[in-house]
């Protein structure tokens, strides 16, 4: 990011990608972690909210406006076409 090398851990790098390999879609909660830890519990979805919130500080450069990853309450993210 801006020259800078991005360090991300295994699980934020795994929602990188899949978030990558579908822009402009909104990716449920459900599919999301289903698709990083191979099942669908509620405690994914917990987990899942911490692990974007960290992905999001090291993309974004406020909170406010997010530049890459927007979140459709109550259903999942989606990364933004640039």
């Amino acid at each position: 990011m801006d020259g800078k090398e991005l360090h991300l851990t295994p699980i934020e790098y795994k929602l990188l990608c899949l978030l990558a390999r579908n822009v402009g879609k909104v990716l449920t909660h459900t599919y999301i972690t289903k698709e990083i830890w191979g099942s669908s519990w509620d405690s994914d979805t917990a987990s899942l909210r911490v692990f974007m919130a960290t992905l999001r500080k090291k993309l974004e450069k406020g909170p406010d406006a997010p530049q890459y990853i927007q979140t459709h309450i109550g259903v999942g993210y989606r990364m933004i076409k640039l």
